[in-house]
């Protein structure tokens, strides 16, 4: 056997054929051609099995498979690469692209891609070709700083920790259970106060004139007031002390619970939105106050398809869950 991988020839790719079609042994083929049995068996799976193989159509096969470059799966279809750029575009990921892809492009099965093959495209972009498309991926999260914190003392009076939650808040299937947190602009000057509703994840931004705890405290009151009472059972919110007045809150029906210090996992919901949100308020900027913007932006992060709901929006499923409220009153 030679030490150097060689190509297989026609006149081997003939052999083959023959060997086939006189019924013999993979082995058998293999020292007709002087090939290892795996090679001669990986050929015949890659071009039709024992049954379909022919020499000519193999050899061609693997002529055009050897030629370079390849084209990227994405750029096999100019359909396709319209609807996959025109959704990076809007901020949409490459698995919610690929996921919504039937949804989008039903009579076209050449429009399906995975979202693997959407990264190694984009990837393979020039930095310049990205910028001038208006392309880009959602940013991914820092890493985490190594070695022990120290468990730092409680800044709000009476917390009531997320132990406290009823059972029926981790199963999600409740709806009306929300998480927030506040997304801080440049200088801390800036911010925003983010809703998550656990079950359908739909988002709600509210505008802050200030982070104190008066500011926060009464703009979360006014941004959950006209809710059904179904659909708000609890709020679970990070451990600071912009949240500081929380039995204000609790009194309008809203019960506050507090994540544990330096414990953001268990605010996943909450955590995941808040990466969202960066992509429209990067670190570093002024956060805005204006309600209308944020509602738009709001409304574009909750009309994205999500995996964990089979590519439904968020938008959907908390319609459906509204709704649903309203028909049993």
């Amino acid at each position: 056997m030679p030490a150097v991988r060689m190509m297989l020839t026609l006149p081997d790719r003939e052999e083959i054929s023959r060997g086939l079609a006189e019924g013999l042994l993979y082995k058998e083929i293999g020292v007709l051609i002087g090939r290892d049995p795996s090679i001669v068996s990986r050929e015949v799976s890659r071009h039709g099995g024992r049954v379909g193989y022919r020499a000519v159509g193999a050899d061609t096969a693997a002529t055009v498979s050897r030629a370079r470059p390849k084209l990227f799966a994405v750029e096999r279809s100019a359909r396709l690469q319209a609807v996959v750029t025109e959704r990076l575009r809007t901020g949409w990921s490459p698995a919610s692209i690929a996921g919504r892809l039937p949804q989008l492009v039903p009579d076209d099965q050449a429009c399906r891609v995975s979202h693997e093959a959407i990264y190694q495209w984009v990837y393979a972009q020039p930095v310049s070709t990205l910028a001038r498309e208006l392309i880009r991926l959602r940013t991914g999260r820092p890493a985490r700083r190594s070695g022990p914190r120290p468990e730092p003392q409680p800044r709000i009076r009476e917390p009531r920790y997320l132990d406290e939650r009823p059972a029926e808040v981790e199963g999600r299937a409740v709806p009306g259970h929300w998480e927030g947190d506040l997304v801080v602009g440049k200088n801390g000057k800036t911010a925003v106060a983010t809703l998550v509703e656990r079950t359908s994840r739909f988002l709600i931004l509210v505008p802050l004139a200030g982070r104190d705890s008066l500011t926060v405290t009464d703009a979360v009151i006014a941004a959950t007031d006209g809710l059904p009472t179904s659909i708000r059972r609890s709020l679970t919110w990070d451990c600071g002390t912009e949240m500081a007045r929380h039995a204000a809150v609790t009194a309008t029906g809203l019960p506050v619970f507090f994540a544990h210090p330096h414990s953001p996992w268990e605010r996943g919901s909450n955590e995941n939105l808040n990466r969202i949100v960066r992509e429209f308020f990067p670190k570093g900027v002024p956060i805005t106050s204006d309600p209308a913007y944020l509602a738009m932006v709001a409304a574009e992060i909750n009309d994205r398809p999500r995996k964990i709901f089979d590519w439904k929006k968020p938008s959907e499923i908390f319609t459906e869950l509204v709704e649903a409220d309203a028909s049993t009153d």
